[in-house]
């Protein structure tokens, strides 16, 4: 039964006042989804199937050990389509976020390798060049007042003519403020010269890629497997009892968030689910990351006669750091909210007073520097940067994630959950395939028809949905 709840004046708006007993909810959600809102619904019940398929077809895929590895693998490729999120949100592509996370990775191994003399292992007349190109980087962050895109241009100029020594700190952080740089020049191009980011970026994907060949050479690799920290970042594991505190922080700080966001929704008389629904879903999320953490503390090591491998891999709560301020960023700040407008509606968020010039800029700048996080996870699973570094299909692979997650790619619609969740349905397809035997030929196609169905039903459900509120 539905019951109405008032506060003042907000008596005549009965719809954001009502509160809905279960029944209520789940008929409501049937019917949105009969509009076409499927939002991550397809992409759940693919994640389902496969795992159903896969568990049934090889006994190796649901081992402890495969499983890690399932996390460790998917990881760099979700953290980039987690940065182009940002630029799909607001109806735009970079596909240059693989080759530009190249760049990244390869100035990162540089300085490790040389001892932080970047000077030497350029090259004068590369050095000089890459110095000019962040200088102009910060430049035109300034111009458009994008700050945080003009500091971490600027950290990464420092950084490079220093000449600090080797140190793993200190290269994470070249690595990111590169990929700001470079979101910097990508998202001048794209917002203030107005350029189509499909060309733009199609170009700056062959630039980059001819920067990574001459800063690693088109037959060299750049190891990091000397550095224990960089080596650890994909490979490395917390301990069971820093595990089991992640879970409790997590768990804890999960349940606090949805607990307290529905509380307001109620005392306010505002819309909400009901009060079981939530209980239940905070159980259920709490019982999966309570089984996984205690999974993984188990001893997964193929060989333990010879080593033990236990506990959670770093790499996850790296991605449960980057999701938790991501979605604070896009769901909590104006920032975001802008974001959003500029992608429903471009015309409508200039009239209303958004810098829409500066947000485009700012989605590129985020796009890359995130980007750049995955390259340094990417560069320490496989130990070394090499030529190709970020090329080939990565960029497709992370958009397609993005895609299959329910982001949608005319804008406006998307969250930092859905490259997760699309990173995990690719991931789980790749890994799959590959203890199937299937070599990379398949791999590719069956991973590009799941995105060309992921893009059809976002076309679909859009279409459909439009259609419902013309009627």
């Amino acid at each position: 039964m539905t019951t109405e709840r008032t506060l003042g004046p907000a008596t005549d708006f009965g719809i954001d006042t009502t509160s809905r007993d279960t029944r209520e909810a789940v008929r409501d959600y049937v019917a949105r989804v009969r509009r076409g809102e499927l939002g991550r619904l397809p992409a759940l019940v693919v994640l389902v199937v496969l795992l159903v398929l896969f568990a049934a077809s090889s006994e190796d895929f649901l081992t402890l050990h495969n499983l890690a590895n399932l996390l460790q693998q998917g990881a760099g490729q979700t953290i980039i389509a987690m940065g182009l999120v940002h630029v799909l949100l607001i109806g735009e592509i970079d596909l240059s976020a693989g080759t530009a996370s190249g760049v990244a990775a390869a100035v990162l191994a540089l300085h490790f390798q040389h001892d932080g003399n970047l000077l030497g292992a350029m090259g004068p007349a590369v050095f000089a060049a890459f110095a000019l190109a962040l200088a102009g980087a910060a430049l035109l962050a300034l111009l458009l007042r994008v700050w945080l895109g003009a500091a971490l241009s600027a950290v990464a100029l420092v950084l490079l003519v220093g000449g600090f020594g080797a140190n793993p700190w200190l290269e994470v952080l070249l690595a990111v403020s590169t990929g700001a740089a470079i979101g910097c020049v990508t998202g001048f191009a794209v917002s203030k010269v107005r350029i189509p980011s499909f060309i733009v970026t199609l170009g700056l994907f062959i630039t980059w890629s001819g920067v990574v060949l001459q800063l690693v050479g088109p037959d060299g690799t750049i190891s990091v497997r000397e550095s224990p920290e960089l080596f650890a970042v994909a490979n490395g594991s917390l301990g069971p009892v820093a595990s089991w505190a992640l879970f409790a922080v997590c768990g804890a700080g999960y349940a606090a968030v949805v607990g307290r966001r529905h509380l307001v929704r109620l005392r306010h008389g505002l819309v909400a689910p009901p009060t079981a629904l939530v209980v239940a879903k905070v159980v259920a999320v709490l019982g999966c990351g309570g089984l996984a953490t205690y999974l993984l503390v188990l001893d997964r090591s193929p060989h333990p006669e010879l080593a033990s491998i236990r506990g959670v891999p770093l790499v996850v709560p790296l991605v449960l750091a980057l999701l938790v301020a991501g979605t604070h960023v896009l769901d909590r700040t104006r920032f975001g909210r802008h974001l959003r407008a500029v992608g429903d509606n471009r015309d409508a968020a200039l009239r209303a007073g958004v810098d829409v010039s500066r947000v485009r800029m700012s989605a590129f700048v985020i796009c890359s520097a995130v980007a750049a996080v995955g390259a340094i996870v990417h560069t320490s699973k496989v130990g070394s940067v090499d030529g190709s570094a970020g090329g080939g299909t990565l960029v497709l692979f992370a958009v397609g994630a993005a895609v299959i997650g329910g982001t949608s790619l005319f804008g406006g619609k998307g969250r930092l959950q859905d490259a997760v969740l699309g990173g995990a349905v690719l991931a789980t397809v790749q890994n799959g395939l590959n203890l199937l035997g299937f070599q990379a030929a398949p791999v590719n196609i069956i991973t590009g028809l799941v995105l060309v169905a992921a893009a059809g039903v976002d076309a679909l459900s859009r279409r459909r949905s439009t259609t419902q509120q013309d009627r």
